[in-house]
């Protein structure tokens, strides 16, 4: 690692002086992580609203699965594109801000979502884009705030808090709309809870969130650290191995978890229509079950996942220096294959199918919380927020932003061959899924090579982040 890391100074101005003085409690802590948690269950619930009540939406506006992918596609290609603008802001400016401004930005655009008419399907589109300006820059920016508050044991253990409320939100999305929707009978209602809950966000935001000095639980008192050019960020970043790696193993676990997702409901929907199970859907609203059962499993497996793989690291990690990429590497590797298991049993027994779905949720979420601390770890703190943004950009660009869509466009090209047969509807959809299990054994693949370095890249970033930049 070069000398071009983090600048030191030795003897701090007097703002960096007074900034350093700060001292945040421990309860105001962990006020502050309740309300960051509190805020990203909002989130994630309402990126899975639209997929909640995707049968709705396709009769309502007569799309095919093609361009019902497309919603989602244009929140992740926004959310990815905006999330680098943020990361250089959140490591510069004022992090509080920032975040208010953003989550001003998502209730607004969420809100205004649900007034679109059937006949300009295009402004739905477009204001689900811009829904994932909101969400760039609080997903970008809260996890280093959670960093500069806790250190060691305590802040995996509050970024497990934090991340848990992943599959949890998106469990509840699918719950929450699926219901709102049956019980008003119009779909759009169930994207306008989500703003309602985002407006008491807003205020604990404004109210109870500290703006902590970058570094302030790693320093313990010691130099401060100055930001550097976001070219020498990129640079640092590039050559962090462990960051490099992590990355691509992220994005392989998002690209599965944001095609099946997105997908999961309506294609056990069509599952059980192709034997003879349901009566298809002809009009909307549709039959929400299997979004009630999926979002169920989602929030049940999220929170055993999460606590499990948070358990299993604090257990191995001192023994075992490399233990969390290795942890991520089983979790990849070993869903893939339930997953494969789940897409083929779909056609014969949906309870099985439920079964092994659960089992590879479970796996995949014992690498949530343990991927985030990966990246505060191997990371100095005056490049956090630019790494969490560059990660993000990276596994949705080539991950979560891309999978709804191809699934759908993969599905709609397969229909030529039998475009009348309703069992082949659910063929179709069932051959296009089988593309996620070959890309989660290698995302796990990325984590293994993420264990290789490790244990060297975090020594680096602790030195840097006391003082210490020497030729490592």
């Amino acid at each position: 690692l070069a000398n071009e890391c983090v600048k030191i100074n030795t003897q701090p101005d007097s703002d960096a002086s007074s900034m350093q003085t700060t001292v945040i409690s421990q309860k105001r802590s962990y006020i502050a992580v309740a309300v960051l948690c509190y805020i990203n269950l909002l989130n994630y619930m309402d990126r899975y609203t639209i997929a909640g009540v995707l049968l709705s939406i396709q009769n309502y506006f007569e799309i095919p699965d093609s361009t019902s992918g497309l919603l989602q596609t244009v929140f992740i290609c926004s959310f990815m594109f905006l999330a680098p603008v943020f990361g250089y802001l959140g490591d510069r400016y004022d992090r509080k801000l920032i975040m208010i401004a953003g989550l001003i930005v998502w209730i607004v655009t969420t809100l205004g979502s649900s007034f679109v008419e059937k006949t300009h399907f295009w402004v739905l589109v477009l204001t689900r884009a811009l829904v994932g300006t909101g969400e760039a820059s609080y997903s970008t920016i809260a996890p280093t705030i959670i960093g500069d508050l806790f250190t060691g044991t305590k802040r995996t253990l509050m970024i497990s808090f934090f991340y848990i409320f992943i599959p949890v939100g998106s469990g509840l999305g699918y719950i929450l709309g699926a219901t709102i929707a049956t019980a008003t009978e119009d779909w759009r209602w169930a994207l306008r809870v989500n703003p309602a809950l985002g407006g008491l966000g807003l205020l604990l935001l404004v109210f109870l969130i500290p703006n902590p000095p970058r570094g302030a639980s790693d320093n313990q008192g010691g130099a401060t650290m100055e930001s550097t050019s976001y070219i020498e960020d990129i640079k640092y970043l590039l050559k962090n191995r462990s960051f490099v790696w992590s990355s691509l193993g992220v994005t392989a676990m998002a690209f599965v978890t944001g095609a099946l997702a997105f997908w999961t409901p309506t294609f056990l929907f069509r599952a059980q229509v192709t034997q003879g199970l349901r009566p298809p859907c002809n009009e909307e609203p549709c039959d929400p079950l299997d979004s009630y059962i999926f979002g169920a499993i989602t929030v049940v497996t999220g929170i055993v996942g999460v606590f499990l793989g948070t358990c299993i690291s604090k257990q191995l990690r001192d023994r075992v220096p490399n233990a969390d990429p290795l942890i991520c590497a089983v979790g990849m590797l070993s869903s893939s294959p339930c997953f494969f298991i789940a897409i083929v049993l779909a056609t014969t027994s949906i309870p099985a199918t439920y079964t092994f779905i659960a089992i590879g949720e479970t796996l995949l979420s014992l690498n949530w919380a343990i991927l985030a601390d990966i990246l505060l770890y191997v990371v100095v703190p005056t490049r956090r927020a630019t790494a969490e943004a560059l990660q993000i950009m990276v596994c949705h660009l080539l991950g979560d932003a891309g999978s709804p869509y191809l699934i759908g466009a993969i599905s709609d090209a397969l229909l030529k061959y039998n475009p009348e047969s309703p069992s082949w509807d659910f063929r179709r959809l069932e051959y296009s899924f089988l593309l996620c299990p070959f890309i989660g054994v290698l995302g796990g693949l990325f984590f293994l090579m993420t264990s290789l370095y490790i244990k060297e890249d975090r020594k680096a970033a602790e030195l840097l982040a006391s003082g210490n930049n020497r030729l490592l």
